[in-house]
């Protein structure tokens, strides 16, 4: 499916052209989905973005959803009831849906109007994969409606990111397998960034770290670190901080600064020593997410390894009823 032609067409369906993005889906995909709320949040001026997870959507539509709205959805295995209600609440709206799935059989397609099955797996060129996916769909949606002066920048940085990604894996290879060994028996973690990574540093909590290791975690804005949680900073409890490259930065400097004086136990993971440099300034900041999944993936792994808690391990996720 082309992301060009699929936008092109439904802004020519619409009365007005598209006047509102919702970006619905639950867990990780919904982590996915953070960047490109980030980026029509700050980018648009007409359109009107909003971010939910799926049962809210159906529980609370919004009341601005209507025939000239984008309605992006997605499930991993494409049968999450939740998403694939919100999609069917949205399609019968007349909104028009755009569905991302792994599975090609998935009853999430039956109620998109236009359908993404993306690659998945280490092998596959993150650009092939759901975040960059809706990213550039929502950077497409802000170039037909309003025009993007950094459209071909945000090009370059999508062909750019799966290599600059193959080398970071190799430099937090031996890191993060430190990482593991020194904190293999804590039991609680907090994550810092912010930006377009918030979303990640909420990702890494409550998907890799509470789903996959049952472990204690939360995530951290940067920016509001100094506005309550650094009362908790001490020697014994550990941060994660993923740093920005970007307008953010330093909201994550800042936190760095403090941590640094009143913390021992600080992993620090930076997107500028990571290479994240070589895309355009203008656009930088929108790529943080994409290569922190990949890097924190590695993280994730070598923790699994040391505590032999396999990242597939469940007790309730699809084990009983809820």
């Amino acid at each position: 499916m082309n992301v060009s032609k699929v936008i092109s067409t439904i802004n020519e369906q619409t009365q007005n052209g598209i006047t509102e993005v919702y970006l619905v889906a639950c867990g990780g995909s919904l982590v996915d989905m953070y960047p490109s709320k980030y980026f029509l949040d700050s980018e648009a001026q007409k359109i009107v973005p909003g971010m939910y997870t799926a049962n809210e959507f159906v529980h609370s539509l919004p009341k601005r959803l209507n025939k000239d709205s984008v309605v992006i959805v997605c499930s991993h295995g494409g049968n999450t009831p939740e998403s694939v209600e919100a999609a069917k609440v949205a399609k019968e709206r007349g909104a028009h849906t755009i569905g991302l799935t792994h599975n090609k059989e998935a009853n999430l397609l039956k109620y998109s109007d236009h359908q993404f099955v993306y690659e998945w797996g280490e092998d596959s060129d993150v650009k092939n994969n759901p975040m960059a996916i809706i990213m550039e769909l929502s950077v497409e949606i802000l170039k037909v409606t309003e025009g993007y002066a950094h459209y071909d920048a945000f090009q370059g940085g999508i062909e750019k990111i799966n290599g600059i990604i193959t080398e970071g894996k190799k430099l937090v290879a031996a890191r993060a397998k430190a990482f593991a060994d020194k904190y293999r028996t804590e039991g609680l973690f907090y994550i810092l960034s912010s930006g377009a990574s918030y979303g990640h540093a909420y990702g890494f909590a409550i998907c890799s770290l509470m789903e996959m290791q049952w472990l204690n975690a939360a995530s951290i804005h940067s920016g509001e670190y100094f506005h309550g949680p650094f009362e908790v900073t001490d020697k014994e409890t550990p941060f994660i901080l993923m740093m920005n490259e970007g307008r953010t930065r330093a909201l994550d400097e800042r936190a760095l600064t403090f941590l640094q004086k009143y913390a021992e136990k600080v992993e620090v993971v930076d997107a500028k020593e990571l290479g994240i440099g070589t895309i355009a300034d203008e656009v930088v900041e929108f790529f943080n997410p994409i290569l922190f999944y990949s890097i924190m993936c590695v993280y994730r792994e070598a923790l699994a390894d040391v505590r032999n808690h396999p990242l597939e391990t469940r007790r309730y996720m699809g084990k009983v009823a809820y």
